[in-house]
């Protein structure tokens, strides 16, 4: 290799390089800007797939409304330009009939599209595949009421992942009608509403665990407060009590432009948990306020009788700054 690299055994900064840029696969490649350390693109291999020799460097991200530029389709072969999703919000979905979890999902989000749609919500939804052959991609697609990238326009389909970095599917991003992102964990909101009454699902600080958005215990470091009962009054006074905190933290970042360090979590007790706790070697105390890192296969942990707001600043930001010493996972 013709260019640096972190000396092998400087493990802990190359966790925290994996966990502030949320890779979840290798090979990863993340280009950023050198003056300003801002992610100019998130997936770096698709660039230089696409543009071999570099004749677009230094690939900084273009805006949703001139990638996505160009017809799309409907099931019936009714051809739309991309303008009429003007002042709309678009749910951009990568997905493939070959996935298991892509079907499961895409019949929810049919529903979910449809609620939406006799709501009186100006939303619409763009597959665009990662199926292996057109005719994979004509069978998953005629499933679906929404609109489609052209299988056969694979450049487009492979801007729009460079440009959401994705790195696995299924995936859906929800966009304002200014082609801006609303939340990146479509997925996660159709499957926890399924009734659509918090679309279009602007992130919350707080997440209650759940069986679906369990994933997202993979994506970096999270505190999750452990309580001692399913009583949503009690989860609910949890989240009332974190929240400040994680607030402070996600409009710090925001202010960088950066993405927060930490997801915040509440869990009841029910077998999800009970799973968690097992399979992190946490005591059953609750509360119970933990920091877990899945990726560094490390947790953090404060077992006091009593957490005050005062206490889950102190242990957050000790944390942010290095201060808190680990425990194998």
């Amino acid at each position: 290799m013709p260019w640096l690299a972190l000396p092998y055994k400087e493990k802990h900064r190359k966790l925290k390089l994996w966990n502030k840029y949320r890779i979840s696969n290798i090979p990863s490649l993340i280009f950023l800007d050198a003056t300003t350390g801002k992610v100019v693109c998130r997936n770096g291999l698709l660039v230089i797939r696409d543009d071999p020799e570099g004749l677009e460097f230094p690939w900084g991200p273009k805006p949703f409304r001139e990638v996505i530029a160009g017809p799309l389709l409907r099931n019936t072969g009714q051809s739309l330009e991309s303008s009429s999703l003007e002042g709309s919000h678009v749910g951009v979905y990568f997905s493939a009939h070959w996935c298991p979890p892509c079907r499961s999902l895409t019949r929810v989000l049919v529903e979910s599209y449809r609620k939406i749609k006799e709501a009186g919500q100006t939303f619409e939804i763009i597959f665009v595949s990662a199926d292996r052959s057109e005719d994979s991609f004509k069978q998953y697609f005629s499933e679906m009421p929404w609109l489609a990238v052209p299988y056969t326009d694979e450049a487009r389909r492979s801007r729009l992942n460079r440009l959401y970095g994705i790195q696995g599917i299924p995936t859906l991003i929800v966009l304002d009608p200014q082609g801006e992102v609303i939340t990146r964990q479509g997925r996660v909101e159709v499957l926890n509403d399924e009734d659509c009454r918090e679309f279009p699902w602007h992130p919350k600080p707080v997440l209650e665990l759940s069986d679906s958005n369990a994933v997202q215990l993979n994506e970096g470091p999270c505190l999750v407060l452990f309580v001692d009962s399913e009583d949503d009054g009690e989860s609910e006074a949890a989240k009332q009590l974190i929240q400040p905190i994680a607030e402070k933290i996600i409009a710090k970042y925001k202010a960088k432009e950066e993405e927060a360090p930490l997801l915040f979590f509440v869990a009841g007790e029910d077998d999800m948990t009970d799973s968690l706790r097992d399979y992190t070697n946490l005591p059953e105390a609750a509360p119970l306020l933990t920091i877990l890192d899945m990726s560094a296969r490390a947790k953090y942990v404060m077992d006091v009788e009593e957490i005050t707001p005062a206490i889950v600043e102190a242990f957050v930001n000790d944390f942010l700054a290095e201060k808190l010493k680990p425990e194998p996972i």
